[in-house]
C-alpha cells in the first residue's frame, strides 16, 4: 500500500502537526504511561518542578527520594476522587503546599509571571497508547496537559476502507469502562472518532449505549489542501485552544426532570449529570464573538442564529461567562463589560446558565439571578454593585430605566434569548434608554427647548455606544435581522449560523415534516327560509361564518373522534407506549369545546386516558353561559402544573389555546393535531414542539384540518437555511412620511395640539396631567366627526406609524425632531380613543343553520424541504389607513359562494341530521340482540361487520361513491371502529 494510505499514517501526520509543524507538543512514548495511576508521571514532575520549584523542595524534604512517587500518587488519588477537570482547574493540595497542575492563559497582561507560568504548559501526545492491565487494547492517539489525560481519539483511514463510524464502533464494543480506571467518566474530558472526512465525540463511554455527537464545521467539512477533518487538529487541538476549553468551556452539567415511577405512582425528580464539552458551532460561535470585539468594542449587535436542538442555552451560557471576564486589548487595565445582562423569559435557562456558571467560576455572588419573585430593586442593586453577570426578563428594563443613568461610564453587554420575542417595541426602546450613556450627563442649570430634550430622547433609544447586544433566535423575523443582522457584501447576516438542516440532518431534531397527514372539511349552510335575504360585507360574512362551522358540536364532534381513534391507533403505541399529543385551537372557545368533546368521547369509548386543556384567564361559553377555567377543567387533586401532569401515565393529549404553543420541550410529544391557521415563523414554532428526541422515538405525526400543506412546507423553507435580507430591501425610513401624510388626511388633530403636547411631555414636572385635556379634545373629534370605517382607517394608519417609528429608531438616528414628536403623540393618542365597536356581521350566525358537514383525508406524505437560504424584506406601510372598500352581497349569494367551495364533495349521507346505516343498526333487531355480556367481544364484532358490510351494500346502485369512499379500507376501519365501540359501549357496558 502506498505511503499515507494507511491508518499509520494518518496518526502520524497529526503528531507531525502538533510536535514539529507548531511545536506545540511534545512527543512521548507510551511505555512512560503509568496503567495503574493513569498518568504519566514523569511529565507530572517536571511541570511540577518547572513552575513551583519551591513547593518541590518543601516536599522534598518531608518526602525525600519518594518525592516524585508520592507527589504522582496524590494526584492521582485526587484525580480519582475530584475527576480531571478539578484537578486542573483547581490543583490539589499536598502536605501544606497547593500544587498546581495546569496554569492557564490570563486575559491581561497585568500579571506576567502568569503568562510564564502559562508558557511552561506540557502538552504531550502518545500514540499506541495501551491503557490497560486486563488486555492489550490501544488507543490510537492520547492528549495529556502536564501528564494528565484529557483528550483520547481512535482513527480511521478511509482509504483503508473504513471512516468514523467503525471509530464509533471501536469505542462502544472496545472500550469498556468498567474496570478500567482510565476510561471512567470525567477522567478523559473527551473521546474523539475521527475518519477523513468525519468527526465525531463523546464525553462519557457507556457501551453500546455510548452517544456520540456530530463534530464538524457543517454537513460538509472541507479543504483544498489535506484532510477534510484537518480542523480538528490544527484548531481544536492546538495549546491555546485546548487550555480555552479546559478553563472556559467544559463544564459539568447536573439536569433535573420529572419521571413517573410506575411502582410509587407517583411523579419522581431524576437527577442525570453529564460533561458538557461545547459542539463545533458553540465554540465557533464565542470564539468569532470575542475575536470581533476585539476589533468593534462596545456598541454593535451581533444576531445568532441557532436552530432548535443546537444546544442554544449553553452557548449562551458559555458566552456570557466570557464576556464577563473579556479584555478587549491585552494591555487594558479594565474588562470591557461592567456588567453582562442576560434577558430570557425562560425559567429553565434562567437556573441552568447560573448552575453552569457556577461550574467555571464558583466566586460568591458573579451571578445575580433576578426570576420573577424578585423585584425592580433587586436588579436595581445588582447593576449599582456591577454584578458581573445578571439574568432577568425584559419586562423589568423599563422599571429601572432611571436608576441604571446614574453610571454614565459604564458599558454593558446585553445577551437576549429569541430575540423576535421581545425585542421589537417600546421595551427595548427603554432597555436601551436605561443603559444609555448620554441621559446622565444632562446639565440641570441648562434650560432645554422641548426639540433639544426630543432630539437627545431620539439618541438614547437608538444604538448606544456602549451597549452590545447579542440576540439568539431559531427563527429570525425580517425586523430581527435588520436589527441585530451584520451587513456584508451588500446582504444583512446573522453573525453565526447553526441551520436547522444541520440540526435535523445531525439528527439533535426530528424532521416534523416527515409524516405529515392533511385533512379538508366540507360543508353546507342553509338560510333558514323564515329569515328575509338581507345584504352583508362578503369577507367579513364568510370570516364569520367559518368560524361559526367551526364551533358546531357536529364539526368538533367529528375531528375529535378522528384525533382520538387516530391516537388510540396509532399515537398511544409509540415512544415504548408513552407518547403524547397536542391539540392546536383556535381560541379559548374552541379548545374549551374541545376538552368537553375529548372528554365525552373517552369515557363514551371506555378509554384508560385523559385530556388535558391549556388556556389563560376565564371562558365564558355564548351559547350557554357557562364559564370555564384552566384549572377547573382539568380538576387536579394536588398542586401540579400542567408539564408534570401531562407526564402522568393517564394524562396522554394536551389541548391548548395559544399557552404551550412555543417555548415547551417534552420529548414525548409525537404527534400534533393542528386546528387553527398558522404562518410564517409560527407554524415552525408550534410544529417543532414534536422534534424533541428521545431514546424510543423514531418518528413524528402531524394531522392538519387547517393549513395548505404547500404553505407549510413554504414556512419551513424559509427557516431551513440561513436567513438574509438584501440591503436594498431595507425598511426605507422615508415610509414613515408616506404613513404620515395618510394619519395628517383624517385631519384628526392640529399641528399645535402636537406642539402643546411634546411641550409637557418632554419637559418632566408634575403638570403631566394637563396632557390629559390636550387628548381629550381630540378624542372627541375623532369620535363625532369620523365615521367608523374612517375611524378604523386613522387608528391602523397611527399604529403603522408608531411601530414602524419603533423599530427604525432602533437602526438609525434621526434628525427630524417632528417624528418623534409624532410618535409619542400618537402612542399616548391611541391609548386615549374611543373603542370602535366590531363592525363584523355576527348577527348572521341567526339566519343560517349547518345542512351537512365532513372531514375528508386529503393525503399523508413527506412535505420535502430543499437546502436553501430564506430571504427576508423590510417592513413597508402596506396601505396601512386605506379605507377598504365595502363589497356587500345577499345572504343567499354569499352562502352559495361558500357551499361552491366547500361543499364540491358532499352527499347526501354527509347531512349533519342523517345516518342511515347507524340508524338502520339500531334497528336491526338481531344485531342488537347480540350485543350481550353472554358473548364474547369478537363474536360481537365478527356479527356486528357482517351487518354493516351489508348496509354498505345497499349503496351500489343509488349511491356508489358513497359505497365506494365507505369500502375503502382505510375509512372503512375508521368507521367500523367507532360506530362498535358506540353500540359495544351502549348495550354491553351501559356507558
Amino acid at each position: 500500500m502506498a505511503t499515507g494510505t494507511k491508518e499509520i499514517h494518518f496518526e502520524e501526520h497529526i503528531e507531525n502537526y502538533l510536535v514539529q509543524t507548531v511545536q506545540e507538543y511534545r512527543s512521548v512514548s507510551p511505555q512512560l504511561y503509568d496503567k495503574d495511576l493513569c498518568v504519566i508521571p514523569s511529565e507530572i514532575i517536571a511541570f511540577v518542578k518547572d513552575t513551583q520549584p519551591k513547593k518541590y523542595e518543601e516536599l522534598k524534604k518531608q518526602y525525600g527520594t519518594q518525592v516524585d512517587e508520592k507527589i504522582v500518587v496524590n494526584v492521582a488519588k485526587n484525580i480519582t476522587k475530584n475527576k480531571t477537570l478539578e484537578v486542573l482547574r483547581n490543583g490539589v493540595k499536598d502536605r501544606g503546599q497547593r500544587l498546581e497542575l495546569a496554569y492557564f492563559k490570563p486575559g491581561h497582561n497585568k500579571t506576567p509571571e502568569h503568562e510564564v507560568a502559562y508558557a511552561k504548559n506540557r502538552l504531550s501526545i502518545a500514540r499506541q497508547l495501551k491503557y490497560s492491565n486486563r488486555n492489550n487494547n490501544e488507543i490510537d492517539i492520547v492528549l495529556f496537559i502536564n501528564g494528565i489525560p484529557v483528550v483520547t481519539a481512535e482513527l480511521k483511514n478511509a482509504l483503508t476502507g473504513q471512516n468514523h463510524h467503525n471509530a464509533i464502533k471501536q469505542f462502544m464494543q472496545d472500550r469498556d469502562p468498567k474496570g478500567e480506571p482510565f476510561l471512567e467518566f470525567k477522567r478523559c474530558l473527551v473521546h474523539f472518532a475521527v475518519g477523513t472526512e468525519k468527526v465525531f465525540m463523546a464525553t462519557e463511554l457507556k457501551g453500546k449505549s455510548t452517544y456520540f455527537l456530530p463534530f464538524n464545521t457543517g454537513l460538509e467539512n472541507h479543504s483544498d489542501t489535506g484532510f477534510a477533518v484537518e480542523y480538528l487538529w490544527e484548531d481544536v487541538l492546538r495549546k491555546d485552544s485546548l487550555m480555552d476549553l479546559v478553563q472556559n468551556f467544559i463544564s459539568v452539567q447536573t439536569d433535573k426532570e420529572k419521571i413517573y415511577n410506575a411502582t410509587t405512582r407517583k411523579l419522581e425528580e431524576k437527577k442525570s449529570t453529564k460533561l458538557l464539552f461545547p459542539r463545533f458551532h458553540q465554540r465557533r460561535a464565542v470564539l468569532r464573538i470575542l475575536e470581533a470585539l476585539k476589533v468593534d468594542g462596545t456598541g454593535k449587535n451581533y444576531l445568532v442564529q441557532h436552530s432548535a436542538g443546537s444546544g442554544k442555552s449553553n452557548t449562551i451560557t458559555w458566552l456570557a461567562y466570557r464576556l464577563a471576564n473579556f479584555y478587549q486589548n491585552y494591555t487594558d487595565t479594565k474588562a470591557l463589560y461592567d456588567s453582562v445582562i442576560v434577558v430570557t423569559d425562560r425559567r429553565v435557562l434562567n437556573k441552568q446558565i447560573q448552575n453552569n456558571i457556577r461550574q467555571l467560576d464558583n466566586t460568591p455572588g458573579v451571578v445575580a439571578y433576578i426570576d420573577e419573585k424578585s423585584t425592580s430593586q433587586d436588579l436595581k442593586d445588582a447593576i449599582e454593585d456591577q454584578k458581573r453577570i445578571i439574568i432577568t426578563t425584559i419586562q423589568k428594563f423599563p422599571v429601572i430605566a432611571k436608576e441604571v443613568t446614574n453610571y454614565p461610564d459604564r458599558k454593558y453587554a446585553v445577551l437576549i434569548d429569541e430575540a423576535h420575542s421581545s425585542q421589537s417595541g417600546e421595551s427595548s426602546r427603554q432597555m436601551r434608554k436605561a443603559l444609555s450613556l448620554e441621559d446622565a450627563a444632562e446639565e440641570e442649570s441648562q434650560i432645554k427647548t422641548a426639540d433639544e430634550i426630543i432630539a437627545e430622547e431620539i439618541r438614547k433609544k437608538g444604538k448606544q455606544p456602549n451597549i452590545s447586544q447579542f440576540a439568539f433566535t431559531a427563527t429570525p423575523k425580517p425586523k430581527t435581522l435588520e436589527l441585530f443582522g451584520t451587513k456584508a457584501n451588500g446582504k444583512i447576516e446573522p453573525f453565526d449560523e447553526y441551520t436547522m438542516e444541520e440540526a435535523i440532518k445531525e439528527g439533535f431534531i426530528k424532521d416534523v415534516l416527515l409524516n405529515y397527514m392533511s385533512f379538508a372539511r366540507y360543508y353546507k349552510l342553509v338560510k333558514r327560509t323564515e329569515i328575509e335575504d338581507k345584504e352583508y360585507d362578503k369577507k367579513k360574512t364568510v370570516r364569520v361564518l367559518g368560524n361559526y362551522v367551526d364551533l358546531q358540536d357536529h364539526a368538533i364532534d367529528i375531528k375529535s373522534r378522528i384525533m382520538i381513534e387516530h391516537f388510540t391507533s396509532k399515537t398511544h403505541k409509540e415512544i415504548q407506549g408513552q407518547a403524547r399529543a397536542m391539540l392546536v385551537t383556535k381560541s379559548r372557545l374552541h379548545a374549551v369545546r374541545f376538552k368537553l368533546k375529548f372528554d365525552e368521547i373517552l369515557k363514551e369509548m371506555n378509554l384508560p386516558y385523559r385530556a388535558l386543556v391549556a388556556f389563560s384567564g376565564t371562558v365564558k361559553d355564548p351559547d350557554t353561559g357557562a364559564e370555564f377555567t384552566e384549572s377547573a377543567m382539568n380538576n387536579f387533586k394536588h398542586k401540579i402544573s400542567i408539564p408534570e401532569a401531562l407526564k402522568l401515565p393517564t394524562n396522554r393529549i394536551l389541548i391548548v389555546a395559544n399557552k404551550f404553543q412555543t417555548g415547551f420541550d417534552e420529548p414525548m410529544l409525537h404527534t400534533m393535531f393542528v386546528d387553527k391557521k398558522l404562518g410564517g415563523a409560527s407554524t415552525v414554532q408550534t410544529l417543532s414542539r414534536l422534534n424533541r428526541n428521545r431514546k424510543g422515538k423514531d418518528s413524528t405525526m402531524v394531522l392538519d384540518f387547517v393549513n395548505d400543506p404547500d404553505l407549510v412546507r413554504a414556512d419551513f423553507q424559509h427557516f431551513y437555511g440561513k436567513n438574509y435580507m438584501e440591503e436594498e430591501n431595507e425598511t426605507d425610513p422615508n415610509s414613515l412620511y408616506e404613513i404620515l401624510d395618510v394619519v395628517d388626511s383624517f385631519n384628526v388633530f392640529y399641528e399645535s395640539e402636537v406642539d402643546a403636547f411634546a411641550e409637557i411631555f418632554f419637559k418632566p414636572s408634575d403638570q403631566m396631567e394637563a396632557l390629559q385635556p390636550i387628548l381629550g379634545v381630540i378624542a372627541k373629534r375623532f369620535d363625532n366627526e369620523l365615521e367608523d370605517e374612517d375611524k378604523n382607517a386613522f387608528k391602523a394608519a397611527a399604529k403603522s406609524y408608531t411601530k414602524i417609528y419603533r423599530f427604525l429608531s432602533q437602526l438609525i438616528d434621526f434628525t427630524d425632531v417632528d417624528l418623534e414628536k409624532k410618535y409619542v403623540f400618537l402612542s399616548a393618542l391611541l391609548k386615549k380613543l374611543p373603542f370602535v365597536k366590531s363592525d363584523l356581521p355576527l348577527d348572521v350566525v341567526n339566519d343560517i343553520q349547518l345542512d351537512s358537514y365532513k372531514i375528508q383525508h386529503k393525503f399523508t406524505k413527506s412535505l420535502a424541504l430543499a437546502s436553501e437560504d430564506g430571504e427576508d424584506y423590510g417592513m413597508t406601510p402596506g396601505g396601512a389607513g386605506q379605507k377598504p372598500e365595502e363589497e356587500v352581497d345577499f345572504l343567499t349569494k354569499i352562502i352559495k359562494v361558500l357551499n361552491d367551495t366547500f361543499g364540491l364533495e358532499l352527499t347526501e349521507e354527509d347531512k349533519v341530521d342523517f345516518n342511515r346505516v347507524k340508524k338502520n343498526l339500531y334497528n336491526n333487531d338481531e344485531l342488537m340482540a347480540y350485543f350481550n355480556k353472554q358473548n364474547s367481544k369478537n363474536n360481537i364484532k365478527d356479527k356486528f361487520e357482517e351487518e354493516v358490510d351489508g348496509e354498505l351494500l345497499n349503496f351500489i346502485n343509488t349511491k356508489l361513491d358513497f359505497y365506494n369512499k365507505m369500502t375503502d379500507d382505510k375509512a372503512n376501519m375508521m368507521f367500523k371502529t367507532l360506530l362498535f365501540n358506540e353500540i359495544y359501549n351502549r348495550e354491553v357496558r351501559g356507558l
